[in-house]
């Protein structure tokens, strides 16, 4: 395994530096003391108790947003010492990556975008932007943690330039325009969002995907929502599923299920390597800059993994993000988030003080935003608590 840095790594001691500069701390190089501060986030805490998938109540052992995120720093971390990227910066955007996220998930991201409709969305790739470098507030010189501008671009662009050389948003941003969060920030503190991001966000993206796909998976057979035979037809888990069967018969559901999605996580982070390898030596970038400037990424699933990634994810989205048993506890989760926001949007007494920030209620966008950050932060357990605090009422429990 290589320990010296490749050449299109990201350096250190060639960081372009934070908004507010501050004196080093060696022995920790800026990278470290990036990833050391968003370890040590109260956004990072309360990570705890956000669901991927499951509500908190549903059992201990389900995945919860942080879980995965440190199931994704461990799969960034690996495959950035076999290509020789900076470790420290591929975790700390792995760590940092779901730091938006609303409570219950997907269902709460997507009923918040809807009611800040008229107040310009949420996206919480935006909001984790809005965390970092806003509503953290635990240092005395600055608001946000202070993150370099490599752990900020790859938060924002991990998944690709946000706007094309003309200055148009593209990628998921096309119909909707970039984020106001984004915008603002990058006025201040030029991410060059034309441009794509390090091959260490690169790598986090990645990971995120392998843990995302094989640990639902994973959750999904636990929680008995399908059976693991299921997947014998599909053309990622199906062979992992062969394997074990031909290499251990008669094994235990339970070790059959862990054995089958370590199979599955090995084959997609075997195939990164391989064809991110490939990449790299066609397009041979001398630097991590000249990497940003090339014009597809340069660590990627290989074209037939892409397409066994999709199948994986249409099986998941029909048998278990569509499963009646979610899709029940999702709606009545959008409730929760429905029910809070109109009574905070209605009452400025029942949004905490140091949430309104002196916002008034007559500016309707900022007041409404400030809203929008307080349930954005909420834990699942947290919003649960609030709603029948107001509104006496359980509405996931009955």
């Amino acid at each position: 395994m290589p320990r010296t840095p490749a050449p299109f790594a990201a350096r250190p001691a060639h960081s372009r530096g934070r908004l507010y500069p501050e004196p080093e701390a060696p022995p920790r190089t800026p990278f470290e003391r990036d990833r050391d501060r968003i370890i040590h986030s109260a956004a990072f805490r309360r990570l705890k108790h956000k669901t991927q998938v499951f509500v908190y109540h549903e059992g201990d052992h389900f995945r919860t947003r942080l879980t995965h995120s440190l199931e994704v720093a461990q799969i960034a971390r690996s495959i950035a010492r076999v290509i020789g990227l900076d470790e420290d910066l591929t975790e700390a955007l792995a760590l940092a990556h779901d730091l938006g996220h609303t409570p219950f998930g997907h269902a709460g991201e997507r009923e918040l975008d809807r009611l800040m409709q008229p107040h310009g969305g949420f996206d919480h790739n935006a909001q984790s932007l809005r965390i970092v470098t806003k509503l953290e507030r635990r240092y005395a010189a600055f608001d946000g943690l202070n993150l370099t501008w490599e752990t900020l671009e790859g938060l924002v662009k991990h998944n690709g330039p946000l706007i094309d050389r003309d200055g148009n948003a593209i990628g998921p941003y096309r119909e909707r325009g970039l984020p106001a969060a984004i915008i603002e920030y990058n006025e201040a503190h030029d991410l060059a969002l034309a441009s794509f991001a390090s091959a260490e966000a690169q790598a986090a993206a990645l990971a995120d995907d392998i843990a995302y796909n094989a640990h639902d998976m994973d959750d999904g057979l636990r929680a008995g929502l399908f059976e693991i035979i299921d997947l014998g037809d599909n053309p990622l888990a199906g062979p992992a599923l062969a394997d074990v069967l031909k290499t251990h018969p008669g094994l235990d559901r339970s070790r059959t299920i862990h054995e089958t999605v370590r199979r599955v996580i090995s084959a997609m982070v075997t195939d990164v390597l391989a064809e991110s390898k490939k990449r790299l030596k066609q397009d041979n970038p001398p630097s991590s800059d000249a990497l940003r400037q090339l014009s597809r990424p340069v660590i990627s699933f290989s074209p037939q993994m892409v397409e066994n990634n999709r199948v994986l994810q249409a099986f998941l989205s029909r048998s278990m993000y569509r499963h009646p048993r979610v899709m029940e506890i999702m709606e009545r989760a959008q409730r929760v988030i429905s029910d809070l926001f109109e009574a905070y949007m209605n009452d400025p007494k029942l949004l905490p003080e140091d949430w309104r920030d002196g916002t008034p209620i007559a500016d309707q966008p900022r007041y409404a935003r400030a809203v929008c950050d307080f349930l954005a932060g909420m834990t699942d357990r947290y919003a649960l608590d609030q709603h029948k605090r107001l509104f006496d009422l359980g509405p996931l429990f009955r």
